[in-house]
């Protein structure tokens, strides 16, 4: 299997290192607008072919699947040129620009029987697997709420706000870990830097069980944070993702209410028990994803970070950001 990687920034670097290592493939050539990049590569991998114009990769008959790092506004057009060349294509999240691009490389992927998949990566960590396999085991029961805080003193983006940049991530989280599809978004955000794009937002997702979903995210915080709550009616989850080993906690904490005879006050009866700390797998992430979009490649099979999960994501940060123009009206999805 022959790939080819369009851009070589910071996250194409990781890509690079990981396609270059994978076995059953071969990394045959990389594209960036930045020809000094050229020098970097072939101290990486030095047998892959370094060019400057993306269609040295999507226009390349050689090659089987094109994996794209590049800016969001670039997606579109360069997913939609490698699978009707007859790519298999893995993408960077988001996906697409907007909706209506992602259902249009949606459908080219079907009609041409190509793999589209979005590198929502975290869902190969070993911590969210290990979230996952707790509330499918009924671990930490009826979910009630999620929490999320993912803030720095980061870079801003000059295409997209922070919640496209930066909430992305936990979103696609949020979407593996609950099977209930939302229903509304309200978001709130400003920008500090007089070009429209949000630096710092706040995002609530809402569903018809009652289950909600907060996000907190930011470019222009003193500190980092990177930090998840996953609230059940039996035990609570804590995902720390800076901690070097104990990244996830479940806590054996709850609460139970019932109203007094008189139906006028909330009686709660709080439980505080032990703490534990499950062993996670430590394969690199990025490893088992560039396994996975292989294997779904060679045995005609849908992976975990699909084109569906992506599109998701993307209707809800349509929606939010509908919602943040709109002064936090409530956006139906």
């Amino acid at each position: 299997m022959k790939i080819g990687i369009i851009g070589f920034g910071y996250w194409g670097t990781n890509l690079v290192r990981n396609f270059a290592n994978l076995d059953g493939a071969e990394l045959v050539k990389v594209s960036d607008q930045r020809a000094e990049r050229k020098q970097f590569l072939d101290k990486l991998c030095p047998k892959a072919e370094f060019c400057t114009d993306p269609a040295g990769i999507t226009d390349d008959k050689e090659i089987d699947a094109v994996v794209i790092a590049t800016p969001v506004f670039t997606h579109y057009e360069f997913t939609k040129r490698s699978l009707e060349n007859g790519k298999h294509v893995m993408v960077e999240k988001p996906m697409a620009s907007d909706r209506k691009q992602a259902e249009e490389l949606i459908n080219i992927s079907e009609k041409t029987g190509k793999v589209l998949m979005v590198d929502h990566t975290y869902l190969y960590t070993g911590a969210v697997r290990k979230m996952k396999e707790l509330i499918e085991q009924d671990q930490i029961g009826n979910i009630k709420y999620f929490d999320s805080t993912r803030i720095n003193l980061g870079l801003f983006q000059p295409d997209v706000n922070v919640l496209w940049d930066l909430a992305t991530h936990d979103i696609s989280i949020l979407n593996y870990l609950i099977d209930e599809k939302p229903v509304s978004v309200q978001a709130t955000g400003v920008s500090h830097t007089g070009n429209g794009i949000e630096n710092i937002a706040y995002l609530t997702v809402k569903y018809d069980s009652g289950f909600i979903a907060h996000f907190n995210c930011s470019w222009s915080s003193p500190v980092k944070i990177r930090m998840m709550l996953i609230g059940g009616d039996k035990r609570m989850i804590v995902f720390n993702d800076l901690e070097p080993t104990e990244k996830v906690k479940v806590y054996d904490t709850g609460y139970e209410h019932k109203t007094d005879e008189d139906k006028t006050r909330i009686l709660v009866d709080y439980r505080a028990g032990d703490i534990y700390i499950p062993k996670l797998e430590t394969k690199e992430a990025l490893t088992m994803m560039a396994m996975d979009f292989k294997s779904a490649i060679e045995k005609g099979i849908s992976p975990l970070s699909d084109k569906y999960s992506g599109l998701e994501v993307l209707k809800i940060l349509e929606a939010s950001q509908r919602s943040i123009k709109d002064k936090g009206a409530e956006i139906k999805i």
